[in-house]
């Protein structure tokens, strides 16, 4: 493994509560102080132990600078980077440039989705330019899962395969939304209702509530504590523009992500066939194959058949969104996009349950965003093993 900017970071913990549509009882305050004190508790650190944060709320809107009373109020490293991947790697590079040692993210949502409306309200934008035109997400990233199917001949399905496949993974985890609601077939997900086509219901992310988080340090530290560590060996992310304000252009956003991936790649010196784990963002079934094409996994236009046949399942060769993702367990505002990273050291560090635990694996690659929303961040980790090579 090559020398990358992040060799020596590393994640020590990682933490989600219950994830549910609502968590009765429960605020962003309260999930927070949860997620709070089982990461200290996890890593076997003190309050005064963390010099760094990033911690906010969607509903309440808790900033960062905000949270730092709620580990004291002393003085503390504060990042204010997007939720997420981002965030991971804003917080990496402050410990990589001595601004701190030990930095917690943690992030919560409660009570966002009050309403009985049929579509979460962040899905449906209220500015002039998107509103009179009926835009919402599904529609966004629909507009490029219907070009991919012109252009190659993609077929509904293997978006129902990509779905059948997540969803069931969150059958099996104790903390999805979606836990002991029954496996789900290919052939379910295609007779469920059209939401925009191609996007059947079944093929659609969830809304929940929710909250986690994790700390990183040095690999130094590290080695001290009595932790299993994950190493950040790689990372990148790609903007194209503002995300569900115009009309995504195929053309334009069909490949966002393959140049942080190609980054992410040369730093960790690793390539596609390396990764055991794909933690890939799932909004909807479609990204995942274009995900694999835009990574480098398979060619443009292969990816419907690349992910067939059991390729993406968890015993198989590229296990994806293995505790059930954006479809099945979980999607709780921005929280969702940092649970891409917290499932990925649960992979690496052996913490899953025991039905979806990827045997050994030693590489981990964790993304957000995708091609609708005009963005996606790339992260890869691995264990220590590797990444002691």
């Amino acid at each position: 493994m090559t020398n990358t900017p992040f060799q020596d970071i590393a994640i020590v913990a990682g933490y989600n509560s219950q994830q549910a549509k609502h968590l009765e009882g429960q605020d962003d305050l309260s999930l927070l102080t949860d997620v709070i004190q089982n990461l200290l508790s996890q890593s076997q650190l003190t309050a005064d132990d963390i010099d760094g944060i990033n911690i906010n709320s969607a509903v309440w809107n808790l900033k960062p600078r905000e949270a730092l009373s709620m580990l004291g109020g002393q003085e503390r490293w504060c990042g204010n980077e997007f939720m997420g991947i981002a965030a991971v790697i804003e917080a990496a590079g402050a410990i990589a440039t001595g601004q701190a040692d030990t930095i917690m993210i943690a992030c919560a949502q409660a009570g966002e989705y009050s309403h009985t409306g049929a579509t979460a309200p962040w899905t449906r934008p209220s500015h002039e330019f998107s509103e009179c035109f009926g835009l919402y997400t599904a529609a966004e990233f629909a507009l490029c899962a219907q070009r991919h199917m012109a252009i190659y001949g993609t077929q509904a399905s293997a978006l129902a395969e990509v779905a059948a496949t997540i969803r069931c993974n969150g059958h099996y985890h104790p903390q999805a939304q979606f836990y002991g609601k029954g496996l789900v077939t290919p052939e379910q997900v295609l007779a469920s209702r059209m939401v925009c086509s191609p996007f059947h219901l079944l093929d659609c992310c969830i809304t929940s509530e929710g909250a986690g988080g994790l700390i990183i340090t040095t690999a130094e530290r590290a080695r001290d504590m009595d932790a299993k560590a994950v190493f950040i060996v790689g990372a990148g992310t790609d903007r194209q523009g503002m995300s569900y304000t115009r009309a995504p252009v195929w053309d334009q956003c069909g490949d966002v992500g393959q140049r942080a991936a190609r980054r992410a790649f040369e730093q960790a010196g690793l390539k596609p066939t390396d990764i055991d784990v794909c933690e890939f963002y799932d909004p909807f079934s479609f990204e995942i194959i274009r995900q694999f094409e835009a990574f480098g996994f398979c060619k443009p236009g292969e990816g419907g058949d690349f992910i067939a046949n059991g390729r993406i399942a968890i015993d198989g060769e590229f296990p994806v969104a293995t505790n059930g993702g954006l479809l099945s367990f979980s999607h709780a505002g921005t929280l969702q996009m940092l649970q891409k990273v917290i499932v990925a050291y649960e992979q690496l560090s052996g913490k899953m349950p025991t039905s979806l635990q990827v045997k050994n694996p030693t590489t981990a690659m964790a993304t957000n965003g995708g091609s609708g929303a005009l963005f996606c961040d790339v992260m890869l980790l691995a264990n220590q093993a590797t990444a002691n090579k």
